[in-house]
């Protein structure tokens, strides 16, 4: 009997340690978007995986060396493009196993993050259509060539879309921080951001698309994650006129309040607070994991900050009209637009800016941030500047430019009598619609033409 109970203790001392090596998977959440879906297993230390697919039907295969499931699995929803259904099992007696069943072909690709602030230790796995995997590199390169060749001229502030006929849209890419396992900040009563700017985002876009002359799009439309390079490449493939990114941050302090308009700095933060808030910003790609393409982004990104002069004068232009009417519909933190090096900012040939609707970390702006009405009206007072300034400054060749009233400016030698003969309209008329109590001109002067 003593020789049982010696053995057994021996052979506990033995196996004991292969168990506490073995490896928690704390949970596997998982997120659908429009063009990918994206797996992430919470782990409790680094592990050794390995991936691959089978075909007949489609599936992929992912085990993870001496690792244990805790808890259960996360099934995707009916709308998955890719993903029907998630098993596991034990194999080789210390490994996980979790296979995918796929509804399509797809070409999967996986990597590991390391422990930051808000996670631990991850494996993440993303699911791509066939249809949605392009060479980055070969686009990154093609890029760089078409900004080396491109002028001041042919990078403008407004871009001119050619059209036949009736004007395009204005195009408004509207940016929901965050999203997915990248939760943004977290009011004191567990308010997430990247819920509360989508809800702002998508009225905001309602509110853009019921003014005639123009178009609305999101960067994301529901809870997944979206690089922070990749909603400039949406912006731009949308041919957006316009990039506004939308987000409701949160602060050491608790009693600061108020909504910010930002621009992308040359040269720094306008301040400490403003640089803490940046990298803040900018570390949401170490959150959601940073794809190995994306060295060819960078390289093209670099390249193209050449044509980033103009682009930043239109951003303080437009975000300027927009601070303005926040400043009208509640408290603004700050004084005046403020600069930071937002990497979302960053696009070469988009104005762009970022709107702190509130700091979710105060109480009060928490509740605001909750609520509907506030944020309808919030929108709003988003939407009346971006038109000020659009009204202003209208594109060519979108239907705002058309509709405007033309502006002739008077060089030297030059006539009332002959600018109304040029522009075939009264003389009468050309001095009424400019309140011009004789015919003198001076050279600089800005005359409207009246519609003949």
């Amino acid at each position: 009997m003593m020789k049982k109970a010696i053995l057994f203790v021996l052979l506990w001392f033995i196996v004991a340690p292969v168990f506490a090596a073995s490896t928690a998977v704390n949970g596997v959440r998982l997120w659908s978007a429009p063009d990918h879906s994206r797996l992430v297993f919470d782990l409790g230390d680094e592990v050794d995986h390995h991936l691959f697919s089978l075909d007949n039907p489609n599936r992929i295969v992912i085990d993870i060396k001496n690792a244990r499931l805790k808890g259960s699995l996360t099934q995707p929803d009916a709308e998955d493009l890719y993903i029907s259904k998630l098993r596991y099992a034990k194999r080789n007696g210390d490994d996980f196993r979790i296979v995918l069943d796929l509804k399509k072909s797809v070409k999967p690709k996986s990597f590991l993050l390391q422990p930051n602030g808000q996670y631990g230790h991850r494996l993440v796995v993303d699911v791509n259509g066939i249809e949605n995997v392009s060479d980055s590199g070969k686009s990154a390169v093609k890029t760089a060539k078409k900004t080396k060749k491109a002028t001041k001229q042919q990078i403008k502030i407004a871009k001119s879309v050619k059209s036949i006929g009736k004007g395009r849209d204005v195009v408004i890419a509207i940016d929901a921080g965050h999203g997915g396992e990248d939760p943004g900040a977290s009011g004191p009563t567990g308010v997430k951001e990247k819920d509360v700017v989508l809800q702002i985002a998508k009225k905001l876009a309602s509110e853009i698309n019921r003014k005639k002359g123009y178009k609305a799009v999101l960067t994301r439309t529901g809870d997944y994650y979206v690089g922070l390079r990749k909603r400039m490449k949406i912006a731009r493939a949308q041919k957006a006129d316009l990039f506004i990114s939308i987000h409701a941050d949160a602060f050491n302090d608790s009693r600061v309040r108020g909504s910010s308009v930002y621009v992308l700095s040359s040269k720094g933060a306008s301040n400490e607070a403003t640089r803490w808030l940046a990298d803040r910003e900018n570390a949401a790609d170490l959150v959601g994991g940073v794809k190995l393409e994306d060295k060819d982004d960078m390289l093209a990104t670099v390249l193209l900050d050449l044509s980033q002069a103009a682009t930043r004068e239109a951003s303080v232009v437009v975000a300027q009209s927009v601070y303005g009417e926040l400043k009208k519909h509640g408290k603004t933190h700050g004084r005046k637009v403020l600069k930071a090096g937002f990497m979302v900012l960053k696009s070469p040939d988009v104005p762009s800016l970022l709107i702190e609707t509130a700091f979710i970390s105060n109480p009060s702006e928490e509740r605001n941030l909750k609520n509907a009405k506030y944020q309808r009206r919030f929108a709003k007072a988003i939407t009346r500047g971006v038109d000020q300034y659009f009204r202003s400054s209208p594109p060519p060749g979108t239907l705002l430019a058309q509709s405007s009233p033309k502006r002739h400016v008077i060089s030297s030698g030059e006539t009332l009598s002959e600018i109304a003969q040029q522009y075939s309209v009264s003389l009468s008329m050309l001095r009424q619609t400019n309140s011009l109590k004789s015919d003198r001109l001076r050279v600089g002067q800005v005359l409207t033409i009246p519609r003949s």
